[in-house]
């Protein structure tokens, strides 16, 4: 199978559906930066501090390919037996919001914003949530046009809440100084 098919050499590209669209339109934009996201999670896990178990990082690789896939589907082609695409489900968002109680419970309380940085894999879990935010606003944005599963925008802001927990829990266990922001005067 070749790569490069040359169908998008004028600038436009295909939905899951077949429909083809330009490249800048806002579902692309969308599915391009959860697409972003999900590299950026291998980089994370890729610097991820030696004996962590990455289960649950697979798992949101996974769910971030489900999200793209519905995303590059348009809605009303989603109910029909033609195209089979999952779904993101409650239990999903629960696995997040478990394993940040969990983490939480290691943490130091929270007093401050804190500045992101002090170790390479604090970094990158901080640069992953802010394009998790990213694919946050142009879902939320694109759902102003067409509506998407409110599940799908659930995942996605709590997965950029986990990733901010993830970054505080791993720079505890590589020792990066937590780095409170005070407002200068």
């Amino acid at each position: 199978m070749k790569i490069y098919t040359k169908t998008g050499d004028k600038g436009q590209t295909s939905l899951f559906t077949g429909k083809r669209v330009y490249k800048h339109n806002l579902r692309i934009e969308s599915y391009g930066t959860v697409d972003e996201l999900n590299s950026y999670i291998g980089l994370i896990k890729d610097h991820a501090p030696k004996g962590e178990n990455l289960e649950l990082m697979h798992r949101i690789q996974d769910r971030l390919f489900t999200i793209g896939s519905i995303l590059a589907t348009e809605p009303q082609k989603m109910d029909g037996n033609r195209f089979k695409i999952p779904q993101i489900s409650e239990e999903d968002i629960t696995a997040l919001e478990q394993n940040m109680d969990s983490m939480n419970e290691e943490l130091p309380e929270m007093t401050h914003f804190v500045l992101p940085g002090g170790h390479p894999t604090v970094s990158f879990c901080h640069v992953g949530r802010t394009i998790c935010r990213r694919a946050e606003r142009r879902i939320t944005q694109l759902n102003e046009n067409v509506p998407i599963d409110a599940l799908v925008i659930k995942y996605i802001n709590r997965l950029s809440d986990f990733l901010f927990v993830l970054a505080r829990y791993w720079g505890q266990k590589v020792n990066a100084k937590e780095v409170k922001w005070i407002p200068e005067k």
